[in-house]
C-alpha cells in the first residue's frame, strides 16, 4: 500500500549539484518520518538525513552540504546535495516510517556517482 520510490540520481562531477526527491504514496504522508539513506560499494549502509515534522539530522559528513526538505503537499521529501564529492557516491535509499505504527517502507535507491 505504501510506495517509496526515489529519483533524481545521476552523475554528477566533482563539486556539483544534485537534487534527490523521495515520493511516497498510499499513506498520510505528514505522518511519515523520512530518512535517506545511503550505501557505496563496499561500504556498510550509512544515515545521511532525516526529517521529522520540522527537525532535520544531518550525518556529519554532509553537513553543511546538503539540505533535507519536505513538502507535505506533494507528499515528498528531497535532498539537495551541493559541493558533491567522489566520497558521496552511492546508492541514496529512501526510507518512510510510519509513526505510530512504525512500519518501514523502503524505496529501491536512486544512483549517484561523482566523478569526472
Amino acid at each position: 500500500q505504501v510506495q517509496v520510490v526515489e529519483s533524481g540520481g545521476g552523475l554528477v562531477q566533482p563539486g556539483g549539484s544534485l537534487r534527490l526527491s523521495c515520493f511516497a504514496s498510499g499513506t498520510a504522508f505528514d505522518n511519515l518520518r523520512m530518512t535517506w539513506f545511503r550505501q557505496g560499494s563496499g561500504k556498510p549502509r550509512e544515515l545521511v538525513a532525516l526529517i521529522d515534522d520540522d527537525s532535520p539530522i544531518y550525518n556529519d559528513v554532509v553537513k553543511d552540504r546538503f539540505t533535507i526538505s519536505r513538502d507535505n503537499a506533494k507528499s515528498t521529501v528531497y535532498l539537495q546535495m551541493d559541493s558533491l564529492e567522489p566520497s558521496d557516491t552511492g546508492v541514496y535509499i529512501c526510507k518512510a516510517t510510519e509513526k505510530g505504527v512504525w512500519n518501514d517502507y523502503w524505496g529501491r535507491g536512486t544512483q549517484v556517482t561523482v566523478s569526472e
